[in-house]
């Protein structure tokens, strides 16, 4: 049952402090021919770096394959994405969406709605699929549907989605009648739509600890879910349902933390805290040996492991992205759909796919006994929205800047900005916050030379 958990007095809900050296294997190569040549350093960081141990056994374990072969996936997976991105690009209004497949050879599938497309996909070493709606109508049915769902009470259709290997706008729904008045009065076409019967109930996690616990006001407790910067300024993102702006906080030492700067939840579920000069935000992910290099977004079917208090390290698969879910207290939109359990006290932690920062967990349905359905709010707009910086080894305080003009460290870029660098336009591929390193011309797996 999708239900929220009441906040704990001695609940364990911490996140995961996390940053680091860059691990992304795909993102490694050199620049074009005939264009700067790739940093060397930062290239082969990308290419060499392997998984942390600790995340390396939990996808073994959680997707039933070996190491080498979760190696080969992160590699793979990180691939794929720079190949999506650059066909997404070329397809313009004909993209209908991308997914992986497959334990390690992670197989990549473009969709687009003219066929004419089919041998440039091929060309990409990907699978074309031939479909009737582009991503941007079934996007822009669902965002009639999230608007339309702010002013409906109720938790009789607890989840939304973009379906992209199906093409469908998804409606999960305990009473099906439920779905059929939501999506009429939204005005969305029924050939765009899809209702599925479930039982799931989706509900904040109040109570994790993927790292370093904190405590809100008298006593509750969250989780860290990734340190940041904001200039000179110290803090950390973590879920929105954890605490309201203005609440202060402290460490899980009991000693004086910071204060809340500002909360968003429902709508969104994301907030950040800025901590004392006694606090400082660390590259380190607790009891795990993950380092967070960026936050380059895992597209769908890619794998993605948790980090939890209550059931420790966790791994599955993003099934969709950009989800709508309705808890008790309303509507939360833009979280990611997951095959990766959770459990009250993994609420606010973090959520990592390689060594790229994804999300912080908001909520979900199910166990790690049984199995679940675990949604996380991204990480990317948290940044972007407070102006923050990931906290990365390779990362100093910053103030990032706009999207557009000139390549800035510290931005949050979404797939097909532009920017200009050197002399020269690139296109970005994969939505992530640029850092020192990731210049365009030496990421081509993030960049693409116009």
């Amino acid at each position: 049952m999708l239900q929220r958990l009441p906040r704990p007095t001695r609940a364990a809900c911490t996140g995961a402090v996390a940053a680091g050296a860059l691990f992304v294997a795909g993102l490694s190569g050199s620049a074009n021919a005939g264009t700067e040549p790739a940093a060397p350093t930062a290239a082969q960081t990308l290419r060499t770096a392997e998984g942390p141990p600790a995340l390396i056994h939990a996808m073994a374990r959680d997707l039933g394959i070996d190491a080498r072969q979760a190696r080969d996936r992160l590699a793979n997976e990180a691939e794929a994405g720079a190949d999506a991105g650059r066909l997404r690009a070329a397809l313009g209004a004909d993209f209908a969406g991308a997914w992986v497949r497959g334990a390690a050879s992670s197989a990549l599938t473009v969709a687009t709605t003219d066929d004419a497309d089919v041998p440039a996909i091929e060309a990409r070493g990907a699978t074309a699929a031939v479909v009737r709606h582009s991503l941007a109508d079934l996007d822009a049915a669902k965002a009639r549907l999230d608007r339309t769902a702010t002013d409906r009470a109720g938790t009789d259709t607890p989840v939304w989605y973009v379906d992209v290997p199906t093409n469908t706008l998804v409606v999960e729904a305990v009473r099906p009648a439920a779905a059929h008045a939501l999506l009429k009065a939204a005005k969305v076409d029924s050939g765009l739509a899809r209702i599925v019967r479930t039982s799931e109930q989706p509900r904040p996690l109040y109570d994790l600890r993927g790292g370093d616990a904190y405590y809100i006001g008298s006593g509750s407790r969250c989780s860290i879910g990734f340190p940041v910067t904001r200039g000179t300024q110290n803090g950390f993102a973590t879920a929105g349902h954890c605490g309201r702006a203005g609440a202060t906080t402290t460490g899980s030492n009991r000693v004086a933390q910071g204060t809340f700067q500002a909360s968003v939840f429902p709508g969104n579920d994301m907030a950040w805290v800025a901590v004392n000069s006694n606090w400082t935000a660390t590259p380190n992910v607790v009891g795990s040996g993950v380092q967070v290099a960026g936050s380059t977004q895992a597209m769908v079917g890619a794998s993605v492991c948790r980090s939890g208090s209550t059931t420790g390290w966790h791994c599955g698969t993003v099934q969709q992205l950009n989800t709508s879910v309705q808890y008790q207290e309303g509507t939360v939109s833009g979280v990611t759909r997951t095959s990766v359990c959770a459990e009250p006290g993994d609420s606010g932690g973090s959520f990592i796919s390689g060594s790229q920062a994804q999300g912080v967990t908001s909520g979900g349905s199910g166990n790690c006994t049984s199995g679940g359905t675990t949604y996380f709010q991204p990480i990317n707009p948290i940044l972007q929205s407070y102006g923050l910086t990931l906290k990365t080894t390779s990362s100093g305080p910053g103030d990032p800047g706009d999207p557009g003009g000139t390549w800035a460290a510290g931005t949050v870029y979404q797939a097909g900005d532009t920017v200009t660098y050197g002399g020269a336009t690139y296109r970005c591929l994969q939505g992530h916050q640029a850092q020192t390193g990731w210049e365009p011309p030496n990421v081509p797996a993030l960049w693409q030379r116009q």
